[in-house]
């Protein structure tokens, strides 16, 4: 298969890549190289006869055209996106043109490509998107495909406001859209601004650890591989016109994901001055901060057999092991707004 990933050098869309690539497909990777694209992630495969790069900006429509009119891919895989909550809080109008203005070009390129070669049942556009679209929980409950949307922050508004699109291009035009939505990513080339590589960072630096309120927010964490795998699932054998959610089964406290990390760190990179978990910081809450998250993956487990294979405890190793080895990765990256220093205060 011939699939175009947007955002293919960001996090989640170059687990993407690597494992398409792997099994045999086809990438064309469109990204614009924001600050948190990096080639760095792709180069493994960059030299494939199976990988081509475009440089492009989703707000660019006549690019959009072009490319995909020159690679005629079978599917889209809409991964691209401005995705951190403190930068939304910042600067939401980039939110909205990257993720809402951004998605709706897309969506018209692919359903220009579409219709020109004949409208064909076999081309799909996948939506990724993020179970921050249905709100927030309280102690108890999941959020199912059936749960109304309720978005809290600029970033959670703007991925909400692409799922409707993506669901209206399929209505109105009959353009086949499979749409999913996850929980929390982790894992190797996460852009260190995300809690888990700061907590990683700032520890290996003996810096302060910073943790927002008392750190008794719940999320439910997914490892970026198993991501990528029911993505590619999805794709290949999700029901047109159907959304699913992606959870890892995986609820933890911040507190208690931070203090897991904080013992890993003292079990590899012992603190002459004392354990890790002393660098812990409570700091003011971000703004508008949703209290609980997690999924209920019943129905790609249910309909496409995808079970998540790697538990927090695993998967945090796994992450900081990488990082202990990669600094060449993420030592350029330090200088970076929103890494070492705080974005999000909503001033």
């Amino acid at each position: 298969m011939r699939i175009l990933v947007t955002g293919g050098c960001g996090f989640i869309g170059s687990a993407v890549v690597r494992l398409a690539i792997a099994r045999g497909h086809e990438i064309i990777n469109l990204d614009a190289l924001t600050y948190a694209g990096r080639p760095e992630n792709v180069a493994s495969v960059a030299d494939s006869p199976l990988y081509r790069f475009e440089h492009a900006d989703l707000r660019d429509r006549p690019a959009l055209d072009r490319i995909i009119a020159a690679h005629a891919p079978d599917a889209i895989m809409h991964l691209a996106a401005e995705s951190h909550v403190d930068r939304s809080i910042d600067g939401p109008l980039d939110f909205v043109e990257t993720n809402v203005t951004g998605t709706c070009n897309l969506l018209e390129a692919a359903r220009t490509h579409w219709q020109a070669q004949g409208r064909p049942d076999s081309f799909r556009f996948h939506h990724i998107s993020t179970d921050e679209v249905y709100g927030s929980l309280g102690a108890t409950g999941l959020f199912t495909e059936d749960t109304p949307y309720d978005p809290r922050s600029p970033y959670s508004a703007s991925k909400a406001a692409s799922d409707h699109l993506v669901r209206a291009w399929h209505e109105t035009y009959g353009l086949p859209v499979v749409l999913t939505n996850c929980s929390n990513n982790y894992g190797p080339f996460q852009f260190p601004e995300k809690l888990i590589p700061k907590v990683i960072l700032n520890g290996l630096a003996g810096r302060p650890i910073p943790v927002y309120g008392r750190g008794e927010n719940v999320r439910d964490w997914l490892y970026v591989e198993d991501h990528a795998e029911a993505l590619l699932l999805a794709l290949e054998k999700g029901q047109v016109g159907r959304s699913y959610n992606i959870g890892g089964h995986n609820e933890r406290r911040n507190i208690d994901l931070v203090h897991t990390i904080c013992d890993l760190l003292d079990d590899r990179r012992p603190r002459a001055a004392g354990p890790h978990r002393d660098l812990v910081e409570f700091v003011a809450d971000r703004p508008g901060h949703d209290a609980r998250y997690a999924i209920d993956p019943a129905r790609i487990q249910r309909e496409l057999d995808w079970q998540p294979s790697v538990s927090v405890e695993e998967g945090l190793a796994r992450t900081l092991d990488w990082f202990l080895n990669n600094d060449e990765w993420w030592h350029p990256l330090l200088a970076e707004g929103g890494v070492e220093t705080r974005v999000g205060l909503g001033g």
